[in-house]
């Protein structure tokens, strides 16, 4: 059996900043709160015990660095991948902007329809396709079906949304800064645990 550990990073903005959509061309670093969400995860971790013998992240400042300070807590032994399949969405048109800027563009119901409803906008040059997402999330699971002990992966909120499918999760998808979600593989599929849990509440883990 696998445990899969998927994790969103940490925040990148801090009080005072202007919240905007953050896609794969705004490689943001984690700010200090950020840096503290991801400290919380590996000492959770590693107050249950869990020590990843896999550690993936995707390539973007965000993910590697709440990767590297999980793995110091967690004094896990294993290297760090970088997997470009793991890279966040392109939000084309939308990556940059404010909500409000997004819904005077595109209207009240664009970022509703996505965040409820998993509906890409039209027209906004988001990339890739959905059929390149899923793919990549499933050959990612497919390769933790290898993997002994427990596979860490850190990404981004869109990219989780298609592990949230793929895995056969039910409800929100979302998931928020900071937070965790795990699944177990076991005769032969992938079975959820939970999905979206802050650190400091995390189940005994399989």
């Amino acid at each position: 059996m696998s445990l899969l550990i998927l994790a969103r990073h940490g925040n990148t903005f801090g009080p005072g900043d202007r919240i905007v959509w953050v896609g794969a061309k705004e490689d943001l670093p984690l700010v200090k709160s950020g840096e503290a969400q991801a400290a919380r995860l590996g000492e959770s971790l590693r107050e249950h015990s869990v020590q990843p013998s896999t550690i993936l992240s995707g390539p973007l400042k965000r993910t590697r660095r709440a990767a590297e300070i999980i793995k110091a807590i967690t004094a896990s032994d294993t290297a760090i991948e970088i997997d470009t399949r793991l890279t966040e969405i392109d939000y084309g048109q939308w990556g940059g902007k404010s909500d409000d800027e997004i819904t005077a563009i595109f209207g009240p119901a664009a970022i509703s329809n996505w965040r409820e409803r998993h509906q890409r906008p039209e027209k906004a040059d988001w990339m890739p396709d959905e059929a390149i997402l899923e793919a990549n999330a499933k050959s990612v699971l497919t390769d933790m079906t290898s993997a002994t002990g427990t596979a860490l992966v850190i990404t981004s909120n869109g990219i989780l949304r298609y592990f949230h499918a793929a895995i056969g999760f039910a409800g929100d998808a979302k998931v928020k800064t900071g937070h965790v979600c795990a699944a177990h593989f076991e005769n032969g599929v992938w079975k959820p645990l939970f999905w979206n849990r802050p650190p400091d509440e995390l189940p005994v883990l399989p």
